[in-house]
This record gives structure tokens, C-alpha cells and sequence, in this order.
């Protein structure tokens, strides 16, 4: 089987899209060197933004076209052509569309060379109406894919898409490498977390994005430091929007409790998740791979009860869902959890559970299904 996918970015910078395409890529390259696949499964993956300097080496199944330019319309047009002519020399099997900003680009080729096509959506990007080129692209694609049941509900609500033409594939977390283990010395020392029951958030501190919830914990902690005099709040992150955060801290007489980390590398994030009590994002995601990463090293999560995040946490059983902008709340679920005596706090039951449904080898298993 050919394929063909197509992607805005994916290697040159980092989140939660990238994130999710890098473990769909790694899964399909994964299902192409399966012995009873090999040969059988191959694709070229054109990207709009990712220089060639960014790019993976050419592996067993695929071959990279950065079309990278000095201006954004010549990136446009050298993708438009460079795709074109893939199509007609080797009319593949399926295109897959990485992202509904490139759907009105890829629909008309598919159309004209009959080619069927998948669309990847994530989260906000299709949760409204869009405009009119790219909602009839999304309307005659194929398939679409998309992280969650939530994601699902309101972009085909917005754009008038049945669920029959949705097919779910969720985010996934790699358990070998988020693991349990004990807070690190150094980071507890660093951070000045000692004898600290830990609230952690890992999440961008943009003006535009306050979903995540950030200020909502804020405003929570005068009444969880009732119950826990010691607690002490992580937030992982960085963005605009830091200043109003500590200063809501600091009107709020909480600024000696709250810690801004900064930016975190991905290979020093497991040490981080190990130093939280509680990870506690009351938002509204698409999905939240961040709340699998927790889970996956034990560590019991609160998220907002109206959004994509009902999938990791599978409808409350594995979490707290809790009413996204209301403070108080979040302090009752925070108090809760910190307490440890429910179910969702076991820790080796919480990453069991959440690797059964959200492990690297169900991303796998779907993917070949969908193939």
C-alpha cells in the first residue's frame, strides 16, 4: 500500500499536534517493518514548514519532501506542485491531510485524480464552523481522524459531518518511558519542595490560552492550604501571560506557594511528573496527552469535566473532572486527591489502568484497523 501524508509542521517545533503525528508516524513505520508487513506499507510525508535540517533520515517506509521556502506563498506553491506531481506519477492508495489548513489544498488534487482522503484533526481547530473552502473539504474527505469523542461531537456539529464519517484515534502515552519513581533530590532541593504535598500543571502560560486553568488553581489554593498548610504548586510552562499569574498569586497572598519552573525539556519532564502529588489542569482540551504522562507515573490527575479530557480519564473512573472556572471546585477535588484515599490515587492501579487503554501498542493496533 502507498501512501502519502501531508503536514504543516511536525519535527521543527514542539506540541501537542507534533507531538500526536510523531507517535502516529513512529506507529505506521512500526506496522511497516512487521514482518508480515514489510514491503506491504510506504508513504511520502510532505511538509510545509519543517527544514530539510529538521527532518528524520530516510527510513525502511518513508521518504521526506520539506518544501520550506524564504516566504509562506512560495512554501505554498512549491507544496502544491511538488504534491501534484506525486499524485499523478504514483497515484497512491490515500492521502492523508495533516491538518484542516491544508484540506483545501488536497482536496481538489484528490478529487481530480480520484484519489480518496483522510483528514487528521486534533482539538480547537475544527471545533467551529470553518470557512467555506475548508469546510467543504472536510465535508468530502473520506475519513476523518480525530483524538476524541469531544473533538469528534463539536467539529462535526459545526461543520455538518456525521459521526458515522469520524473514525477515533486518540492520543497515547509510552509507558517505558513515563515511569514511576521517586522525586528527585536535586529538583526538590531546586524548587524548595521539602515535606510538600505538590500540585503540578505542565501547560503553555500564553494571554490567549487561560483555558488551561492555571489562574482557576491559583484561586483554589487559599482553601487547599487550609487542609494542607505545606502545599506548594508547580507550574511547568512558559508565556505572556506569566506576569498576571504572578500577580494573581501575590494579590491573592499565595506567591510564596506557587512556582513558575519554566520551560522543561521533554528528557527532564518524567523527573518533574515524579515530584507532583496531584496533577491538576482544569481545562478544556481536545484530549490532554498530559494527563496520560501523569497517570503513566502514578500520579493522580484533575481536569475539567466538559472537554476532550472524559477519554484519558475515562468518563471520571481513572480522575477528577471538575467544572473548568470554578475555583472552589477545584480545591474540594485537590483537597480529595491529596487526602489519597480514593481509588484514584492508587498509583500502580491509575498507571495500569491508563496504559490498558492509552499504551504505544494500542496507538498500533488502531492504526492497522484504520489502514
Amino acid at each position: 500500500m502507498k501512501h502519502v501524508f501531508v503536514f504543516i509542521e511536525v519535527f521543527g517545533c514542539e506540541g501537542g499536534i507534533q507531538s500526536y503525528i510523531q507517535d502516529v508516524l513512529s506507529a505506521y513505520e512500526q506496522l511497516a517493518t512487521e514482518p508480515e508487513a514489510r514491503n506491504r506499507l510506504s508513504a511520502d510525508v510532505f511538509l510545509l514548514r519543517d527544514p530539510n535540517s529538521a527532518l528524520p533520515r530516510r527510513s525502511e517506509c518513508f521518504t521526506y519532501h520539506s518544501c520550506k521556502s524564504v516566504h509562506p506563498v512560495l512554501e505554498r506553491v512549491r507544496l502544491t506542485l511538488a504534491l501534484a506531481l506525486r499524485l499523478i506519477r504514483d497515484r497512491p492508495d490515500r492521502v492523508f491531510c495533516g491538518h484542516i489548513n491544508l484540506a483545501a489544498l488536497v482536496s481538489p488534487l484528490c478529487a481530480l485524480l480520484n484519489i480518496p482522503y483522510t483528514l487528521l484533526t486534533y482539538g480547537k481547530e475544527v471545533w467551529y464552523e470553518l470557512p467555506a473552502s475548508e469546510k467543504k473539504a472536510m465535508q468530502r474527505a473520506d475519513r476523518i481522524w480525530t483524538i476524541s469523542r469531544y473533538s469528534r461531537d463539536l467539529a462535526g456539529k459545526a461543520n455538518q459531518v456525521p459521526n458515522e464519517k469520524f473514525d477515533l484515534l486518540p492520543c497515547v502515552v509510552d509507558g517505558s518511558v513515563f515511569t514511576p519513581g521517586p522525586a528527585p533530590d536535586a529538583l526538590v532541593q531546586r524548587y524548595e519542595l521539602q515535606n510538600a504535598p505538590v500540585l503540578m500543571t505542565v501547560a503553555r502560560l500564553w494571554a490567549g490560552d487561560i483555558y488551561k486553568g492555571v489562574d482557576v488553581t491559583i484561586r483554589a489554593l487559599p482553601d487547599i492550604a487550609q487542609a494542607f498548610p505545606q502545599v506548594k504548586y508547580l507550574v511547568i510552562g512558559r508565556g505572556d501571560d506569566q506576569p498576571r499569574l504572578a500577580q494573581l498569586a501575590d494579590d491573592l497572598g499565595v506567591a510564596d506557594r506557587v512556582i513558575f519552573a519554566g520551560f522543561v525539556p521533554d528528557q527532564a519532564l518524567i523527573d518533574h511528573y515524579r515530584l507532583a502529588s496531584v496533577y491538576v489542569m482544569p481545562s478544556q482540551e481536545g484530549f490532554g496527552i498530559v494527563y496520560l504522562e501523569a497517570m503513566a507515573c502514578g500520579v493522580p490527575v484533575i481536569a475539567g469535566d466538559s472537554d476532550g479530557s472524559a477519554d484519558p480519564l475515562q468518563d471520571g473512573r481513572l480522575g477528577w473532572q471538575v467544572p473548568h472556572r470554578e475555583a472552589q471546585a477545584v480545591a474540594t477535588a485537590c483537597i480529595t486527591a491529596l487526602t489519597g484515599a480514593d481509588q484514584r490515587c492508587n498509583r500502580t492501579w491509575l498507571r495500569a489502568e491508563s496504559l490498558s487503554s492509552f499504551g504505544a501498542t494500542v496507538l498500533r493496533q488502531r492504526l492497522r484497523e484504520l489502514l
